[in-house]
């Protein structure tokens, strides 16, 4: 899935890994054994960067579930262990839309990370990020009834 980010991430991504591609080139058999290893990891990151982010943000969608109680929102996610992530809608922090033409969109629960600001959270993990049911189809509906649940648990 492209994103935004997509804009920058792909044309540094080449860069990076066209650099690394060309030094191990450069340095395979040509000079000490030191300079082809240290390009080694430079190549696993441009490796990364160009494709891998791609696979690692489909396969960790893949396995994402989100949920709207009557009293919580709640995303379940992860790819080699599952994290559990519980808003109460009473205290639920701003909600937010994006929607796309096609009625797909993402609702953020929060004011977003820095890195969300350029939605290059998932693809650069450890970095902070503002949960919400990202990349759902029908999200003005999701939005509409997570409002309507705020507006019922705080009325009760």
């Amino acid at each position: 899935m492209f994103r935004r980010a997509d804009l920058y991430l792909v044309p540094f991504s080449l860069m990076w890994g066209g650099f690394a591609f060309f030094w191990e080139y450069l340095a395979f058999g040509k000079t000490p054994w030191f300079f082809e290893l240290w390009g080694i990891p430079f190549v696993g990151v441009g490796i990364y960067l160009i494709a891998g982010r791609f696979f690692v943000d489909a396969k960790q969608r893949e396995g994402t579930v989100y949920a709207v109680t009557n009293e919580r929102v709640v995303i379940l996610s992860g790819i080699f262990s599952r994290t559990v992530k519980s808003l109460n809608l009473r205290t639920l922090p701003d909600l937010t839309l994006d929607e796309r033409a096609d009625g797909s969109g993402t609702v953020t629960f929060g004011m977003p990370a820095v890195t969300s600001s350029w939605e290059a959270g998932k693809s650069w993990p450890g970095y902070p990020q503002t949960p919400g049911f990202e990349l759902i189809p029908q999200a003005r509906s999701v939005y509409d009834t997570i409002r309507k649940s705020q507006l019922a648990a705080s009325h009760t």
